[in-house]
């Protein structure tokens, strides 16, 4: 029996995201990501807000490194990760990262006279992601 990990959340860059390649060339862009979520208690409405580490990969990344800045909402699928290490400290760490699959920009009105009405839609299968001949990447195996 296969374990699902799958995760969908919505929310605001909190940061510029940051872009980088591993050793081997392959892109990476990661941001953090402020998701509120409201609730009545007693006689009021309370806000809780969560921030979460996510990574994109390939032609993703180098998409979300463009579009993304801060305050930008924007809507990701994907799945968790956990990393665990043991710290200087000798004590156990882990840290837990959304992997993005899908990644949506909400439409962006700051810059009007660069954005196309709507809102901008990725996914690691590459489509949706207007790109030109010369920028095309050869998929990368991980």
């Amino acid at each position: 029996m296969n374990n699902l990990n799958s995760i969908l959340i919505e929310g605001n860059l909190v940061r510029d995201p940051l872009f980088r390649s591993t050793v081997k060339g392959t892109p990476l862009c990661t941001f953090s990501l402020a998701s509120n979520r409201f609730f009545k208690q007693d006689s009021g409405l309370e806000k809780e807000v969560g921030f979460f580490e996510v990574e994109t990969w390939s032609k993703l990344a180098e998409s979300c490194y463009n579009l993304g800045h801060k305050g930008r909402g924007v809507r990701v699928v994907g799945r968790l990760k956990q990393d665990r290490w043991i710290g200087t400290d000798g004590k156990p760490r882990s840290k837990v990262t959304i992997v993005a699959e899908h990644v949506e920009f909400r439409p962006d009105f700051k810059k009007e006279e660069e954005s196309i009405p709507g809102s901008t839609v990725m996914d690691d299968t590459f489509s949706g992601i207007p790109v030109e001949e010369e920028e095309i990447l050869e998929p990368v195996s991980f």
